[in-house]
């Protein structure tokens, strides 16, 4: 069932430990099927690790949060080959696709092998929320702040670009985060750019920011742009979303 327009929740969030599992969805995760607007069935999810190398460990612990959730979750896979025959096919099926964080320079350059550069659009338009944490918020903008090449943050400006922003996501808990979005943004490398706390996300239709929501108190999004050499920082105070139940 997909969205009424194009959607993007894009994320520094989604995940909380589980009382019987390794991990269960957060509220992040549960509004972005919201967003779908599904109804009278389980929600269908796609999981993309291409970030972290498809990593079975993950996929399992995904599984397992979904069905805490009751949601029907598959995983597309591109390691060592696609997990399924029709890539744009599967994911135009589903209600939600969720991106998982990692290496956003290495997700970039095998997605494009793949041709997801050019699936994603579509797959936008044709209303399936489009969404995902770290890596997996960054991917859909012009590009970011990442530790995709070594411990020392650097740019990627060679996002998918649906969304024609800058992305700075964990910019409350990682220290070089902010300093470095401001140097970017003041030096031209990115555009005005659109950051999150840990548990915040920004909401998109089509290429309009909406909104933001959070699953945690006191955090922010921010949005940053450039008045002639300097970055300006505002605070956008997001919409405190409610808790999934717990499972006992």
């Amino acid at each position: 069932m997909p969205a009424d327009q194009p959607t993007i929740l894009a994320t520094s969030g989604g995940y909380r430990y589980g009382s019987r599992t390794r991990l269960e969805f957060n509220s992040l995760v549960h509004h972005a099927v919201e967003l779908s607007g599904v109804q009278g069935r389980a929600p269908r999810i796609t999981h993309l690790g291409t970030a972290g190398g498809d990593q079975a460990y993950f996929n399992s612990w995904m599984s397992e949060a979904a069905g805490v959730a009751g949601f029907e979750l598959s995983h597309l896979n591109l390691f060592s080959m696609p997990s399924v025959d029709d890539i744009e096919g599967h994911l135009l099926e589903q209600d939600v696709v969720w991106v998982n964080g990692g290496s956003v320079a290495n997700l970039l350059a095998v997605w494009r092998v793949h041709g997801l550069d050019e699936i994603f659009p579509r797959v936008w338009q044709a209303g399936v929320v489009l969404g995902g944490v770290s890596a997996g918020s960054i991917c859909w903008y012009q590009g970011g702040t990442t530790d995709s090449f070594g411990p020392e943050l650097r740019a990627v400006t060679n996002g998918l670009a649906l969304l024609p922003y800058g992305n700075g996501v964990h910019y409350d808990s990682e220290e070089r985060r902010r300093p470095l979005v401001h140097q970017l943004v003041a030096d031209g490398t990115l555009s005005t750019t659109h950051c999150t706390d840990d548990g915040v996300g920004l909401l998109y239709r089509g290429t309009e920011l909406v909104g933001a929501v959070s699953e945690a108190d006191g955090k922010g999004a921010y949005l940053v742009t450039r008045e002639g050499d300097t970055a300006v920082e505002e605070r956008l105070e997001p919409v405190r979303l409610k808790a999934p139940p717990t499972r006992a």
